[in-house]
């Protein structure tokens, strides 16, 4: 009777063991599942800055270059690409469009020397680089955390904890552009 009660008692203190480790997973996962939402929220914050500070300078670039009307309209469609998103998946690939977008304008500025010197569109150039440093710093803090949930999730015994509770792996992450990887050819014989 008495070693059944030993047994029963380094069971019983197992078993709580076990799910008091089981608990903490779980609470380390919602810890990390919501830096997620967090360290998003910071990222659409920064894209939503960009998509105002557009308008303002395409309609600097507009006055100088009416014939541009392709790579307008190109800009207004990602950017309402961009507010229509709703997963962070889906904001991501409206993010690249309008990367996309924007530098077909910024190519269209090389083109009207006179736009470059003009002070309010230098201004906001200025102010757009910024938020593309914004957007950078916060794409490559948001990816650390998703990563570091993801590799939480595998660890045992955290991935026991993770697949009673529900816990998905996260695969948003922002990525290059394939055609990004590619060095531009740079030719000065002409």
């Amino acid at each position: 009777m008495r070693s059944a009660l030993i047994v029963i008692g380094v069971l019983l203190v197992g078993a709580l063991l076990i799910g008091g480790k089981m608990i903490g997973s779980r609470n380390d996962l919602v810890v990390k599942r919501e830096a997620i939402e967090g360290s998003w929220a910071q990222v659409d914050v920064a894209l939503q800055r960009r998509a105002d500070l557009i308008p303002n300078l395409v309609s600097t670039v507009k006055g100088f270059a009416t014939q541009e009307k392709e790579v307008f309209t190109n800009i207004a469609n990602a950017r309402a690409a961009l507010g229509g998103a709703r997963t962070p998946g889906e904001k991501i690939t409206a993010n690249g469009q309008l990367d996309s977008a924007l530098a077909r304008l910024l190519v269209v500025v090389e083109n009207y020397p006179q736009l470059k010197s003009n002070e309010n569109f230098m201004r906001l150039q200025d102010e757009l680089a910024g938020t593309e440093n914004r957007i950078a710093v916060e794409r490559r803090k948001y990816n650390e955390v998703v990563q570091d949930y993801n590799t939480t999730r595998e660890l045992f015994p955290t991935n026991i904890a993770a697949s009673l509770f529900g816990f998905q792996r996260n695969d948003a992450y922002f990525k290059t552009d394939p055609g990004a990887r590619t060095a531009p050819k740079v030719d000065f014989s002409k």
